[in-house]
């Protein structure tokens, strides 16, 4: 038996409990893992409050990622003691999470420990930093140089936002943080932000074409602040939209895209080939400052991980938190 969050929908409704799991219960999978650290993510606040459909069989174990040691493998890929890390392929929605002491997945889910990193810096990086580091690539291929000039990022104080604006000075780009938690200015700006704003300008609706500003744009929030934020960017410039935490919904016009030549590119971490993950974890060893990890991370317990998914979906998170599973 092993401890795990647990989601069910019955008679008495959706919930979220901490309680018991049987190792026969786990799903099909080529290797099973002892759990170190998982994450708690926005896609899992969504799952565990119900606010969002997110899952689609129960019971469920919520946990987009996790980091830990092979139990058992029926993969040439992996053996007993290696210590692996996952993130996507949806686990947490349709497949059991990582918010247990245990998961049983498919080996191609899985990537080696990334080098350089323990598994609780593994998971403080987490989908959050990976996906930030995904959102980068994709500026870096179109051609993006810091002396294009001023560089967005949406959703500045969450996850995604905080690696962004650590990833993107890091390599000299000038980054200007939207948030709506002004309370966390000073927060952005030791990150690396050089001026932070008020994701008000940005939320409400626009004109389909507005002044141009941004070179770039790193958006974890979509809806009217993807629009408008298109709507800016400078001829030829490029936004790598990645979330949706103000909507699904994209209220905005060919004009930015055909009078601008102004590139989207969609950011999907969830099925990445291996191949890209290991390079994109590759540029986070060299990037990331273990140091700031401790500014962007704190650590909750599995049974604490419950109350802190009310206060994600209130907006009332900063940063990432890293569940230790094994600490109740």
């Amino acid at each position: 038996m092993f401890k795990a969050i647990l989601i069910n929908k019955d008679d008495q409704g959706y919930r979220a409990e901490l309680g018991q799991a049987d190792e026969s219960s786990l799903p099909e999978g080529d290797v099973r893992v002892k759990v170190l650290y998982s994450t708690l993510n926005y896609k899992d606040g969504l799952a565990i409050t119900g606010k969002g459909p997110v899952v689609r069989s129960f019971p469920m174990v919520p946990g987009i990622d996790f980091a830990g040691e092979v139990i058992e493998s029926a993969s040439p890929d992996f053996k007993a003691g290696d210590m692996v890390l996952l993130n996507g392929w949806g686990v947490g929605e349709g497949h059991w999470g990582g918010l247990a002491q245990q998961a049983r997945v498919k080996s191609e889910w899985l990537i080696p420990l990334p080098k350089g990193f323990t598994a609780k810096q593994a998971l403080a990086i987490g989908t959050a930093g990976y996906t930030a580091m995904l959102c980068v690539m994709a500026l870096q291929k179109h051609g993006l140089k810091p002396s294009d000039g001023e560089v967005l990022v949406t959703g500045a104080a969450g996850g995604v936002g905080s690696f962004a604006i650590t990833l993107l000075s890091k390599l000299g780009f000038t980054v200007v943080a939207s948030t709506g938690r002004m309370a966390e200015a000073d927060y952005l700006k030791k990150l690396g932000a050089a001026e932070v704003i008020d994701r008000a300008g940005l939320s409400a609706p626009g004109k389909p074409l507005a002044k141009e500003r941004w070179a770039a744009v790193l958006d974890s929030v979509g809806s009217h602040t993807l629009a408008n934020a298109c709507a800016q960017t400078k001829s030829n410039g490029a936004v790598a939209a990645c979330g949706l935490a103000q909507g699904m919904d994209f209220p905005s016009s060919v004009a930015p895209f055909i009078l601008r030549g102004v590139t989207l590119y969609g950011i999907n971490s969830v099925t990445v080939p291996r191949e890209k993950r290991i390079a994109a974890y590759e540029q986070l060893s060299k990037l990331v400052d273990l140091k700031t990890l401790d500014e962007i991370s704190q650590e909750i317990t599995l049974e604490e991980s419950l109350k802190y998914a009310q206060e994600l979906m209130l907006g009332n998170v900063r940063g990432r938190l890293i569940v230790d599973v094994n600490r109740c």
